[in-house]
């Protein structure tokens, strides 16, 4: 597993507000943008290009435009906080969709539902979701890719836990992960410390409804 901490100034300024308990949800989720637009940056470095000639005012111009196809899975419900910033960047990238949550009585991921297409799979999958704790849901969403056939497999998470750290590293080998900071680790109730509470529930301002 290969694993990348975007560690900036920028990025430790955002951090700080995402996690302050204090930041209303329209901050909450415009900060969750722009740390998931520094992580496409990173994680979209190295793709493959091919040769494309278009015509400017002047001239005729030849250029480049990315050759992968590239497909986009948000962790339900979370990881949709993270889709649009990142077709801010890859407006062709497709849209695929995995629910999965977690079983609160053994902490384990759930999968609810998977709209992944028959037949030939995307050349890159770059899944999202906000918080990497266990790592159960990264695990089960890399063997669902793996099992459609997708040869490269991103994570992109704002933040991380050593303890999911090190299950994708056993688990995961051929995995690339990017964060934006690796936590203390996970308390009891497997939340990240000191983490930012539950992402889904302040992306979706659903904090203390049942």
């Amino acid at each position: 597993m290969n694993l990348q901490i975007i560690d900036h100034p920028v990025v430790r300024h955002h951090l700080t507000q995402l996690r302050d308990r204090d930041t209303p949800p329209e901050l909450f989720r415009t900060l969750v943008g722009r740390l998931t637009n520094l992580l496409v940056f990173r994680a979209t470095e190295g793709l493959e290009l091919r040769d494309c000639q278009v015509q400017t005012p002047m001239a005729a111009y030849q250029g480049q435009e990315l050759k992968s196809v590239i497909g986009l899975v948000p962790i339900l419900r979370a990881g949709l906080g993270m889709i649009d910033p990142v077709l801010s960047l890859l407006p062709m990238a497709q849209v695929w969709h995995l629910g999965l949550y977690r079983d609160e009585a053994t902490a384990q991921p759930v999968e609810y539902y998977s709209k992944l297409r028959p037949g030939r799979p995307v050349d890159l999958a770059m899944v999202l979701d906000p918080m990497l704790a266990t790592g159960g849901s990264a695990v089960l969403a890399y063997e669902t890719l793996k099992r459609w056939g997708v040869p490269h497999i991103k994570l992109l998470s704002i933040i991380s836990a050593p303890e999911g750290i090190d299950r994708l590293q056993r688990q995961c080998p051929d995995l690339d992960v990017y964060v934006c900071a690796v936590d203390q680790g996970l308390n009891e109730q497997n939340f990240i410390v000191p983490g930012l509470g539950d992402a889904g529930d302040r992306i979706f301002n659903t904090v203390g409804v049942d």
